[in-house]
Formats: structure tokens, C-alpha cells, sequence
């Protein structure tokens, strides 16, 4: 790897429940799922290993990862205990780097390219990072290592737990022609239908198409396409990320059917909102409103404002409206959700700002991204 970057992508493995599991002793080797009761309208927020060997999986209704791990071990998600981990595991990783770009509370990309001393080589600083991990958190991280984020990010979950991976330049088409498209960033479930109709399921598939088929089908994200399968990413890692979005939602105990009730939650969210932007002296321009019925079903509408706003009475107002734009008051919802955006800072940051106090009746889902 001595012509690329050298970027490391570190993945703790199954976070949230690795915590309690090092903290009580006796949740070793059982399904642990954080999240709702499986009587609650909660979801999953992560599941140890052992419960997703029964089908367990995140944002996974409760009750769902009930019946299918009935011997499952629910416990309520502790989201300041998980910052407080998070804090100390990403000290670690900037002993060996000041250019650490946090993916969330548990994964973060590493520019070791100019930081590879006294190691030598990035496939030791990976090495050295998991010994002090294990030994000083008791917990495990797993860690790709590669010429740039995209190869470090897959790299990363291919031998979960537990893993390290190293892929160099010479080696990149080789690792991913393989592999299933999803792999790729930016490729979720709508993507790859449109390229399974094309022929294509996986990397190798999608770098034999031509630019221009790419370009026809998929527009400027053809190009990403093209350059992801062919293992490009010039995406650098940063320090400094921006919010570009603050929300807060909330899932519901029992189903809300009365327009009046929803107004009344739609107020109570898009205060928090206010309070959020105004105490980090933001102003949204952008209101959303998240939607979804009893039967799952969800959708959102969207409003730009003329001028960018942080106040509660103008958030409410503007949500109540776009609340009335969707089926609210004539379906059943099992959710509601209020986000500002448009704060035009560039680059997005992910903070997860989550009530855990209403975890008792179902659940609250709170993002900064």
C-alpha cells in the first residue's frame, strides 16, 4: 500500500449489547436484545449475535423479535452509558490519528496514511488498536483496512466479529467482484432491484456495464456506480462534521386515531425541535413531518420555508399543516415525526439524542444526522 492512503474503518461489534454483556457477566452467551419489551409497540434498537442467529434484527418491531426468540433477553437501551463507551473507544483510536471522522457511536473512519509510525505499516496500527480495545474496554472491534473508505468500510463487516481485514491496491477488484452489489455505498434495496433488472447482482456483474447505460439509468448516481464497482472513493476522511438535520420521533403504545391527539404530539415533537435548534444556534428551513400507520406503512412530507426558522410556533404550525397532508385522522398511526433541516453547514454529523425515559411505553426515536 505504499502509492494509497491508508484508511482504517473500525466497527464495534454489536455495541450496544457488547456493553451490558461485559458489564453482567451472566448475559454471556445469551440473545440479548436492546430495545422495547415484546409486549411494547418498541423495536429493536441491536441484538447480540446470539439472538441474530434467530432472525433478530435492528429497527425490528419488539414483539416480532419476540416470537422469534422467545428466550431472548430484552433490556432497555441505556444510550448515555453508550456515549460515556463511546467517548473512551474513540480516545483510542486518536492516539494513533488526529484525522478521526466518527460514522456513529460506534464506528469511525481512520486516516492513518501520515500517523504510521512507530508502527510501521496500517495493518499494525489495526492490529495494535484491537489488543487495546480487548484490553482496556473488554470489548471487540472489528477493522478493514484499505486504500480508501469504501474498501476499509466493507472490509470491515467481512469477517465480523471480531475481524481484521486488509485489502490492498493490487488486490481491491479481486476482493470485490464477488461480493453483491449491496455492498457498495449507496446501493440500498431500490438500487438493486433496478440493477437485478439489468442483469446485474454482483460488483464484477456491475463493472462490466458501460458508463453510459449506467449514466441512462441512473443519472449523476451512475457515476458513483461506476467508480464504487471499480473500488474508487476520493471521499476524505474528516474531523470536523456539520449537522445537515435534527429530528425526533416517536413510536406509540397504542395507535393514535384522533386527528386532535396527533396535533397534540406533533406540538410536543416539534418543541424539542425548536429547543435543539435554538440550543445550538441553528435555524431549519426545511420541516418535515414522518408518518406511519398501523399497518407500517410510512411516508413523509416536506416544506421550505421562505426563512429559516427555530421557532416552536412557527415548527408547529407548519408540521400541523403538513400532518394534514397525509391519511392522519382517517388511519390508524403508530408513529409520529417531526425533523428540521437545511441548515446549509456541509458536512453531516450523526448524534443520536434519544429520550430513553419513553422506552417504558414503546419507543422514541430522536436523530441528529
Amino acid at each position: 500500500m505504499n502509492d494509497a492512503r491508508r484508511i482504517l474503518h473500525c466497527d464495534m461489534d454489536c455495541f450496544y449489547a457488547a456493553v451490558h454483556m461485559r458489564d453482567d457477566p451472566a448475559l454471556a452467551g445469551r440473545p440479548v436484545i436492546i430495545g422495547g419489551q415484546p409486549q411494547s409497540r418498541g423495536v429493536v434498537a441491536a441484538a447480540s449475535y446470539e439472538a441474530r442467529q434467530f432472525g433478530v434484527r435492528s429497527a425490528m418491531p419488539s414483539a416480532e423479535a419476540g416470537r422469534r426468540c422467545p428466550h431472548g433477553v430484552f433490556i432497555k437501551p441505556e444510550f448515555p452509558r453508550y456515549r460515556d463507551e463511546s467517548e473512551h473507544i474513540f480516545e483510542i483510536f486518536r492516539r494513533f490519528t488526529p484525522t478521526v471522522q466518527p460514522a456513529s457511536l460506534d464506528e469511525a473512519y481512520l486516516d492513518v496514511s501520515e500517523h504510521l509510525q512507530p508502527f510501521g505499516n496500517a495493518t499494525a496500527i489495526a492490529k495494535e488498536i484491537r489488543r487495546l480495545v480487548r484490553q482496556e474496554r473488554r470489548l471487540a472491534v472489528s477493522v478493514g483496512v484499505g486504500p480508501n473508505r469504501l474498501i476499509a468500510k466493507i472490509a470491515s463487516d467481512y469477517n465480523k466479529p471480531d475481524g481484521l481485514t486488509v485489502v490492498k491496491p493490487d488486490r481491491i477488484q479481486e476482493f470485490l467482484d464477488p461480493m453483491s452489489v449491496r455492498r457498495l455505498h449507496g446501493v440500498g434495496p431500490a438500487t438493486e432491484r433496478a440493477l437485478n433488472r439489468l442483469g446485474v447482482s454482483t460488483i464484477a456483474e456491475l463493472r462490466s456495464l458501460e458508463l453510459e447505460v449506467l449514466g441512462r439509468r441512473f443519472g449523476r448516481h451512475g457515476l458513483g456506480l461506476y467508480r464504487y464497482s471499480r473500488g474508487i472513493d476520493e471521499r476524505p476522511v474528516r474531523i470536523d462534521r456539520q449537522r445537515k438535520s435534527l429530528g425526533h420521533e416517536r413510536t406509540y403504545a397504542q395507535d393514535l386515531s384522533r386527528l386532535h391527539e396527533m396535533d397534540a404530539q406533533i406540538e410536543g415533537l416539534s418543541t424539542k425541535v425548536a429547543e435543539g435548534l435554538a440550543k445550538r444556534e441553528l435555524t431549519a428551513r426545511t420541516l418535515t413531518v414522518k408518518v406511519r400507520y398501523s399497518d407500517f406503512t410510512t411516508l413523509t412530507r416536506s416544506r421550505t420555508l421562505d426563512q429559516a426558522t427555530a421557532d416552536g410556533a412557527v415548527i408547529t404550525g407548519h408540521a400541523k399543516e403538513l400532518l394534514r397532508q397525509s391519511e392522519a385522522g382517517k388511519r390508524p398511526v403508530r408513529l409520529l415525526g417531526v425533523t428540521g433541516s437545511g441548515f446549509d453547514l456541509g458536512e453531516p454529523q450523526q448524534l443520536w439524542l434519544f429520550d430513553e425515559g419513553d422506552w417504558n411505553d414503546g419507543t422514541v426515536e430522536a436523530g441528529v444526522t
